[in-house]
């Protein structure tokens, strides 16, 4: 409607300068934005390094200026230097960087959403933004509630960002190479809710045909059926992203199937399971962690390399820990950056065929 156009992006910067020198003059730069040897009483900004903040709309408040906001082109640079630059930096704690790169990232969508972008051009800058966070989400260890980032919140904004970005994909404009990929990220990060299997199953048949989607659909089935050896098959061929995607969902699956196994095998003396079965069937990543495991569900240790099914010795204390997860998740990198994920300029594909593993 008249007077509500939505104006046309001018920064050229993924920081605007007049932010950067607000910032500076109130000392609210990140140590990731600070110039090199400028970190004592008066840090100064560096334009190739300060990410413009998020800043929540208020009631009544002007609109920002076109130069105050960044067009796709600069906002997706920005993503890249989020992901190549910030996400694998080794002087800080994971926690650290998920919460300055959700914040960064969270300022993205609100400028895509303040100015007039195509939403072709704007889905590929929600995909790569999205694809960024779920990456430093999952690479979060045991902890973070204590640490600088809120999990709750990152669970919030990462659903914001799909939401952004599926209602950029439903308005029709495409077209969308990544759409069936990352249709199949939303539903593997809410794996088991009936909400998002059922938006899902709403969409074309000819996009859930496709194999990301597939995957994803016989995951979600799995996981509701608590069919583990089908589940953890499924999982260990799930892409670099989607297992990031899924992490979330590795413990509570371990913890089930564990007490599945509870019930089947516990006898008043005891039954001795190999720990390298619960390793394999687990897809857990060796001795140690499947004997962490047991141990953190009542379950006793036989020696070295079993574990006890004795009836009435199992308990369930506080969430489950997803463990460090490198063979579902970590490897799957296979020598590639995430930033080269994230852009799509290394095909991220399955790791191996479901029926490769026994």
């Amino acid at each position: 409607m008249p007077g509500c156009e939505l104006p046309v992006a001018t920064c050229p910067d993924m920081c605007p300068a007049a932010e950067r020198a607000q910032r500076e003059k109130e000392r609210r730069l990140h140590r990731f934005e600070v110039a090199p040897g400028c970190l004592g009483d008066r840090p100064r900004a560096d334009p190739q390094r300060a990410v413009k903040e998020y800043s929540r709309p208020a009631a009544g408040k002007p609109r920002p200026p076109p130069n105050q906001l960044r067009p796709p082109r600069v906002l997706l640079a920005a993503v890249r230097y989020l992901a190549g630059e910030v996400a694998e930096r080794p002087d800080a704690s994971s926690a650290e960087v998920a919460s300055f790169v959700a914040d960064r990232l969270r300022a993205v969508r609100l400028d895509l959403a303040l100015q007039s972008a195509g939403d072709a051009e704007a889905a590929v800058v929600l995909e790569a933004a999205l694809a960024t966070l779920l990456a430093v989400v999952a690479r979060l260890g045991p902890g973070t509630a204590r640490g600088p980032v809120d999990p709750g919140l990152l669970q919030a904004q990462v659903q914001e960002g799909f939401g952004s970005l599926r209602r950029s994909y439903a308005r029709g404009a495409g077209p969308h190479p990544r759409q069936a990929a990352f249709q199949g990220l939303f539903l593997l990060y809410n794996l088991g809710s009936v909400e998002a299997l059922h938006e899902i199953l709403q969409l074309p048949a000819t996009l859930r045909a496709c194999p990301p989607l597939r995957t994803a659909l016989a995951v979600d089935a799995a996981f509701r059926e608590g069919n583990t050896a089908r589940l953890f098959r499924l999982l260990r061929t799930l892409s670099y992203l989607a297992s990031c995607a899924v992490h979330g969902h590795v413990a509570h699956a371990r913890r089930g199937a564990l007490a599945r196994l509870t019930r089947a095998l516990s006898t008043p003396k005891g039954q001795t399971l190999p720990l390298d079965f619960l390793v394999h069937l687990l897809a857990l990543d060796g001795p140690k962690e499947a004997r962490d495991l047991c141990q953190a569900h009542g379950l006793p240790l036989d020696g070295e390399e079993g574990v006890v099914f004795r009836r009435g010795l199992y308990r369930e204390e506080g969430l489950p820990h997803a463990g460090t997860c490198n063979l579902l998740v970590d490897s799957k990198l296979r020598g590639r950056t995430l930033e080269e994920v994230v852009m799509a300029e290394e095909e991220d594909e399955v790791v191996d065929r479901p029926e490769s593993q026994a």
